[in-house]
């Protein structure tokens, strides 16, 4: 595997988790480059990001545990909103996992709400791919 390839990997895991990073700039990047194929570079993208969220659901399951500790990612009013959307949508609310500010959350919530880690990965993985796809069609002038 390349370092391209290894290195979108990297920062998509890193963007997914509640730690700042810019996966989607970095994907266009690479494809502007054209030193590799798009299908990986989305499948690399797609792969990390998910993994990733898987994180963010593992630490929604320990949340009840170590929400109130100083060094929790999430703050307490951002946990109680995303579970809000969560509650009001249910696990369907996974699929705008891909989107900033709630997506993060929201896979947090789900880890909460212990929602099976089967249906919580296949949402979260359509949302996410769907996302690098649509970036790739735009970097790529398709749409």
């Amino acid at each position: 595997m390349s370092a391209s390839l290894l290195g979108l990997f990297g920062v998509s895991f890193l963007a997914a988790t509640l730690l700042p990073a810019q996966s989607e700039l970095g994907l266009s990047g690479l494809i502007a480059l054209g030193t590799e194929p798009v299908v990986l570079l989305v499948v690399a993208a797609s792969l990390g990001n998910t993994l990733g969220s898987m994180v963010n659901w593992g630490l929604g399951r320990a949340a009840t545990a170590w929400s109130t500790a100083s060094w929790f990612p999430v703050k307490p009013d951002k946990l109680a909103k995303a579970t809000g959307w969560y509650h009001r949508y249910g696990r369907w609310s996974l699929l705008l996992s891909w989107a900033p500010i709630i997506g993060d959350p929201l896979t947090l919530a789900a880890g909460v709400l212990k929602e099976p880690f089967w249906s919580f990965t296949l949402l979260v993985a359509i949302a996410k791919t769907a996302r690098y796809v649509a970036v790739a069609l735009i970097t790529l002038q398709v749409i």
